[in-house]
């Protein structure tokens, strides 16, 4: 799962003491050079990684706190939660994800609605720190099974266990879920999931769905099953992530794709997986467009611009065939990542035009038509538009029939938000809003308003049609035959059209 550190070793040259070392558990410091031993202790605790680590619910109470070097104030957590809430600068509407409050550095991430917070003294790169929060972040769900603030409050203790292996007086030792089966051996409290909403990718296939069990991603990796088994079971989901913006007459300007293969293995003796992909898959972007228009679900030739794989991959036979070779490690885990920005037909079409309709009336008219199969479904659809900043009010005409549709005027944010339950393919929605104005509106009015952005999750849809040939684990008896998910989701990164 990477960032593992056998061993750490750092090199910090203190003057006046010589080459300080740096070693995995602690800190082991070559004999100082100068006169003054205490001066030099002083200087190398100044030269640590990280202060502290603590976890904050959305109200901003304490759920998991460690003190590492002793060195931040206290009060600190409480210090991070107001600055997040009260953020105002530069009229950002939330807090960067690093900041610096009076000598201190806080680096967090929000991961199922809580904050994921380290703070250090020195300077440290944010792009480590950032990752490693991510990465305990993945590691804690990989034991618990479930992240939110029920489960952490409940296994506090395999929590701080878990993180006296992760970090040592400051220092990242492994963030690897199947290296830290050695050294764990508390058992997980196991949270209900039924009454929760659902986290991340994986979890849209919870909503009504009989392609997989109901506990499939709330599972923890060292639980047993009632009985004292442990059913044998592998996920692979294929997520994507659309970046689209179309320009006022609807063509397309720009179009991406991020996409990424992740894994989580429920199997014992980490058998050997062989993992397909397309036979005509492409490495290397070319100058022609070789996407078929008429077939958006099955397989085909797909052109990617650059991947890179988990370290556990082989790739000895990628370049004949295609396929992957893997021992799979503990845990969920990332076993290919990829981009590609040839042409490719995007999931939704976006219509969005704003008319004067006298001195101080504007009149919007935004319409969303879905390009895909009308046996797929799109879940939890959020269009937002910016209106002019002396918009008053706004007055929302939805069509006839609209279920599961809302719609809302954000007076701060002076934007337009229409929320969609769902979408079936094939189908077109409207929606109208006429707007009064605290002014008559001067110039071009288009200037003043937009661009529209939408959000969406579609599940079993990719557009890059990259898919799974077929899956094998090598069988260690006859009767040998665990459970095997391939499943597929797309998301919204930047999906933009402007007016």
């Amino acid at each position: 799962m990477g960032l593992t550190f056998p061993f750490l070793l750092f090199f910090a040259s203190v003057p006046g003491c010589g080459v300080v070392f740096y070693l995995g558990k602690g800190e082991v410091a070559a004999r100082a050079s100068g006169p003054e031993e205490k001066t030099c202790q002083r200087k190398r605790r100044r030269g640590g990684m990280i202060s502290q680590f603590f976890v904050l619910s959305q109200r901003g109470d304490h759920i998991v706190f460690r003190d590492y070097r002793g060195e931040v104030p206290k009060g600190s957590a409480e210090i991070f939660f107001r600055k997040v809430k009260f953020w105002n600068d530069d009229e950002a509407e939330e807090a960067p994800p690093v900041f610096n409050v009076d000598g201190v550095n806080y680096i967090h991430v929000k991961v199922a609605g809580l904050f994921f917070v380290v703070t250090t003294m020195v300077n440290v790169s944010p792009s480590l720190l950032l990752e490693l929060l991510q990465r305990i972040a993945r590691v804690t769900k990989d034991y618990l099974g479930v992240l939110n603030e029920d489960s952490l409050r409940k296994n506090f203790i395999l929590v701080y266990e878990l993180l006296d292996e992760v970090i040592d007086f400051g220092y990242p030792q492994t963030t690897s879920t199947e290296v830290l089966k050695s050294y764990i051996f508390n058992e997980p409290i196991m949270v209900d999931a039924g009454r929760l909403p659902p986290l991340g990718p994986a979890a849209m296939f919870m909503q009504g769905t009989k392609r997989m069990p109901g506990t499939a991603v709330t599972k923890s990796v060292v639980a047993t099953e009632p009985g004292g088994k442990k059913r044998e079971e592998i996920f692979v989901d294929i997520i994507e992530r659309i970046s689209v913006t179309f320009s006022s007459s609807g063509y397309i300007l720009t179009s991406e794709i991020d996409g990424t293969i992740q894994m989580k293995s429920y199997l014992t003796g980490n058998p050997e997986i062989c993992l397909a992909l397309n036979e005509d898959l492409s490495i290397g972007r070319t100058g022609s467009s070789s996407y078929d228009y008429r077939n958006s679900s099955g397989g085909g030739t797909v052109i990617l611009d650059d991947c890179n794989f988990h370290e556990s991959v082989h790739l000895d036979s990628f370049d004949t065939d295609r396929t992957l070779t893997l021992i799979p490690p503990g845990g969920e885990f990332p076993v290919m990542n990829y981009r590609m920005t040839q042409e490719f037909k995007p999931p939704f079409r976006v219509t969005a035009l704003i008319e004067e309709a006298g001195p101080s009336r504007a009149e919007v008219l935004l319409k969303i038509r879905a390009d895909f199969s009308a046996n797929v479904t799109a879940n939890t659809i959020t269009v937002q538009m910016p209106v002019p900043a002396y918009t008053m009010r706004a007055s929302f005409e939805l069509e006839a029939g609209a279920v599961g549709q809302t719609t809302d005027f954000k007076e701060g944010s002076r934007r337009l938000e229409w929320y969609l339950k769902k979408i079936v393919g094939c189908s077109e929605h409207t929606l109208r809003a006429k707007l009064t104005f605290s002014q008559e509106s001067h110039g071009n009015i288009t200037k003043e308003a937009g661009p529209v952005n939408m959000n969406f999750t579609i599940p079993m849809y990719n557009a890059s049609k990259l898919q799974v040939r077929y899956l094998q684990i090598a069988k260690k008896s006859k009767a040998y035959n665990p459970y095997r998910w391939v499943r597929y989701v797309t998301q919204a990164n930047s999906y933009v059209a402007r007016l």
